[in-house]
Parts: C-alpha cells; sequence; structure tokens
C-alpha cells in the first residue's frame, strides 16, 4: 500500500557509512527494506531471520540488521530488512514511528508528530 516516494539517506549500524536513496513511504508494512546489497555494501549485518507476510498473502524469509536512517533531519536507529536485490527501498511504520513522521498521502509528503505515551489508570 505504498503511497509515495521520500529522498532519505541509510547508514549502517555505527552511523558512520550513509548513502542517500528514495524508498516508498509503505503505510502498510511494519518493517523498513533495503536491497541486500546495499546494506552489505554499507556494512549492516544480519542479525536474524524471519518469516514475513507479503500484501498477496505469500510468506518470505528474510534478514534483519540493524541500520540508522535519516529523513527530513531526523535520525533514528531501526530494524530493516534485507530484501532482494531488485527489491524498492520501503519506509515501514516502525521507521516512521521512531521518526516521530507521519504520512501525508494527499500532500504527498511526511509530516512531524509528536510522540505519544499511553499509561493505564491505575
Amino acid at each position: 500500500m505504498g503511497t509515495f516516494k521520500v529522498r532519505m539517506e541509510i547508514g549502517d549500524a555505527t552511523g558512520d557509512s550513509w548513502e542517500t536513496l528514495e524508498a516508498l513511504v509503505d503505510t502498510g508494512a511494519t518493517y523498513t527494506m533495503f536491497p541486500a546489497p546495499l546494506l552489505r555494501r554499507l556494512g549492516v549485518n544480519p542479525y536474524t531471520r524471519d518469516v514475513f507476510t507479503l500484501a498477496d498473502g505469500r510468506q518470505v524469509a528474510h534478514d534483519i540488521g540493524h541500520g540508522w536512517i535519516r529523513v527530513d533531519g531526523r535520525t533514528v536507529i531501526t530494524l530493516v530488512v534485507f530484501g532482494e536485490a531488485a527489491a524498492e527501498p520501503l519506509l515501514g511504520a516502525y521507521a516512521l514511528e521512531g521518526l516521530r513522521l507521519a504520512p501525508d498521502p494527499v500532500g504527498r509528503r511526511l509530516v512531524p508528530v509528536p510522540g505519544l505515551l499511553m499509561a493505564a489508570a491505575g
């Protein structure tokens, strides 16, 4: 359920090496995904592998690692999925929450949102 593309940067787990690219803001994806060759070139290492369900219902296994992402001057370390070499980069919901950015599909942009904490009344 991609909505629009944004210019962003992806960095290795230490934040020392960065690459600029465009990623599809995917409001239907929880995880952020980049082509595995790009992540490996940056020195991002997988630490686990998991099974993901695609929009069409198929299940696929992918490696997962940690990488820094930067969008509109905001930076966060997040889980990144190692996608196929030809996969289009996707910016998922977890990363957007960490960046405190929300998609505006009409304006085709990301807008800052406040961080929210919900506590149960005791």
